[in-house]
């Protein structure tokens, strides 16, 4: 390219779903507005690494960001952290930053110096490597006051990136529940059925009421729909014993039909801030989900049912051979649900992100063998007390912070283009 001493390459390092969802997709928004949208000026590339939470959608995720111009899938990973050499050849600019979002933090810095990048990574609770990083963008204060006073200029407070939504604002009097099971497989195996259970229970209860499902980038909407299909899912017995399938209406809209007829439409659109921000209550498992919905200031119940735990002769592999076991296979699954429930129930955790912000419960967690009909009773009293759904909501808002911590890292980002490298 022309003027290749002028132009800079931002090349971002991540992982898994999470990250590309959370960190990436809002970092490369602010970049971009800050540093504009000549292509030959300023070109991000983002380069995957292996993650055991993927599911084989990352770069095709990573691929639909307007912002980024070059995508490298995990399966190319070592050859280009071991020999520099990417499977497309890609051409580097000699002025560049290399900025860390998810993945093993030694990668950044054996890149960038091979690059003779500036080398920014953004640190939730931890830091390493500060000799040889040369900006970090951190979560929280605690963070920067652990790090070797010789190095503590080297860090600057952003905030959260989970967070990093701007609440929305919408007026809405229809009673819309949203439903959250979760992305990944052993949360779908018991959160989709318990979340079809759920719709079941509260529609007797109040036929009014609206239901959606926000699908995860990560999910087709088969792999989506098998987890409520009682011939792949046997948990489904055990969980209020409600299936569901997938269906279409004549303008090719998707929705799952329960066994019982109940609809849940299914969101497709990402981020699904839209359609979150209209709920007056929601449902979900433990995860991002939570930070999503303390950022918009959505009511929300956490759940985290137990019934898998029993359900150990239906898993594959090692474990499921040994809970099968002639008498050896009662005695080892015993062990092993003793084992989680005392983790679970005994040890005074919390699971909700907003609940660990607070380190105090703002947001209910049931946890146990949930059945659907005693959260749709949960769920219709905070429905029928709105001024407890107010309070939840303040609370939340309270906890989530400063929003901007996208734009704070991309201005940090900024910084480092102009500085010369340290050799």
């Amino acid at each position: 390219m022309e003027n290749d001493l002028e132009a800079i390459d931002i090349l971002i390092l991540s992982n898994g779903p999470g990250e590309i969802a959370t960190w990436v997709r809002p970092v490369v928004q602010a970049l971009r507005e800050q540093l504009g949208e000549d292509r030959n000026r300023v070109r991000i590339s983002v380069i995957l690494s292996p993650c055991p939470h993927s599911t084989g959608r990352e770069t095709e995720i990573v691929r639909s960001y307007p912002q980024v111009d070059r995508v490298q899938s995990s399966e190319h990973f070592w050859q280009f952290l071991l020999w520099g050499k990417t499977a497309e050849n890609w051409h580097w600019h000699k002025q560049g930053v290399v900025l860390f979002l998810g993945g093993d933090r030694i990668f950044p810095v054996i890149i960038g110096k091979r690059l003779n990048y500036r080398i920014v990574v953004y640190a939730e609770w931890s830091i390493q490597w500060e000799r040889w990083v040369d900006r970090f963008g951190v979560m929280k204060q605690e963070v920067c006051d652990r790090v070797p006073q010789k190095y503590q200029h080297k860090c600057s407070v952003v905030g959260d990136l989970m967070i990093d939504i701007s609440p929305i604002k919408i007026q809405n009097n229809e009673e819309l529940i949203g439903l959250m099971p979760g992305s990944k497989a052993m949360k779908l195996t018991q959160g989709l059925p318990l979340m079809c259970g759920i719709a079941e229970s509260l529609h007797r209860l109040r036929p009014q009421i609206r239901f959606v499902l926000p699908v995860a980038p990560t999910l087709t909407l088969k792999e989506l729909a098998k987890f409520g299909d009682r011939a792949f899912n046997p948990v489904i017995a055990k969980i209020g014993n409600v299936a569901a399938e997938l269906v279409f209406r004549e303008n090719n809209q998707p929705y799952l039909r329960t066994s019982g007829g109940v609809e849940i439409e299914l969101w497709q659109p990402f981020p699904a801030h839209e359609i979150l921000s209209q709920c007056r209550l929601c449902a979900t498992t433990i995860g991002a989900n939570t930070a999503q919905l303390t950022a918009l200031g959505v009511p929300m119940l956490v759940l985290l049912p137990t019934q898998q735990f029993d359900a150990m002769r239906a898993w594959d592999g090692v474990p499921g051979i040994l809970a099968n076991l002639p008498l050896l296979g009662t005695p080892f699954t015993y062990t092993i649900n003793w084992l989680m429930r005392y983790y679970v129930f005994r040890i005074n955790k919390l699971f909700a992100w907003p609940n660990i912000w607070a380190k105090r419960e703002i947001v209910p967690e049931i946890i146990g063998d949930l059945e659907p009909n005693e959260i749709a009773k949960i769920m219709l009293d905070w429905l029928e007390h709105p001024e407890k759904l107010k309070e939840m909501q303040e609370s939340l808002q309270q906890v989530r912070g400063e929003s901007g911590a996208a734009r704070k890292l991309a201005e940090l980002v900024g910084q480092e283009i102009a500085k010369p490298i340290d050799n």
